[in-house]
């Protein structure tokens, strides 16, 4: 995988969505077919022996990926939406972001205990969030837990949000 022009095709958006954020969006990363099976084998070889069952992905760029993954693992496909968006009985989890407070919500019935569950999102800042996915995961007793991001933001440390049994990988790493 070719790192260096991954990161050069990252998109930077100043002040965005509040002032004083510098803003990585992947979305060009994902316009680029050939980026994208770059990113997906990359994913696929870090994980191809693991024995995940489960892909859980993170509204929304957690949305591009993760289904990708879960097919290439032959795996299935478990969405973490915000609140309002999921049909039937969920738990909630509510955190702290960099730029506020949100919540996201997982179907009661998305996992079970016997299954290995590898959590997706685009990037690691603070951690708020896929802290708050992590504990929500938590909530099945899977088997074992892994959790990846596209990029992290290292100066932000978001690593330390997470427990030291949950192995945590990422493609790009910034410092900002």
């Amino acid at each position: 995988m070719n790192i260096e022009k991954i990161k050069k095709a990252v998109r930077n958006v100043s002040d965005f969505p509040i002032p004083g954020i510098q803003f990585k969006d992947v979305t060009t990363l994902f316009k680029d077919p050939d980026i994208l099976r770059e990113l997906t084998d990359g994913l696929y070889e870090l994980y191809k022996d693991k024995c995940i069952s489960k892909v859980v992905g993170i509204e929304s760029r957690g949305f591009i990926l993760g289904p990708l993954l879960a097919v290439r693992l032959n795996a299935g496909f478990v969405p973490i939406r915000k609140p309002g968006k999921l049909p039937a009985a969920v738990f909630e989890e509510s955190y702290e972001k960099e730029y506020g407070t949100d919540s996201i919500q997982i179907h009661r019935d998305a996992i079970d205990s016997n299954d290995v569950v590898l959590l997706h999102d685009d990037l690691l800042a603070t951690g708020g969030t896929m802290g708050a996915a992590v504990n929500l995961v938590r909530n099945f007793h899977p088997r074992k837990m892994y959790v990846n991001f596209l990029i992290e933001l290292e100066d932000l440390k978001g690593r330390g949000v997470f427990p030291p049994e949950v192995q945590i990988d990422s493609l790009i790493k910034y410092d900002i």
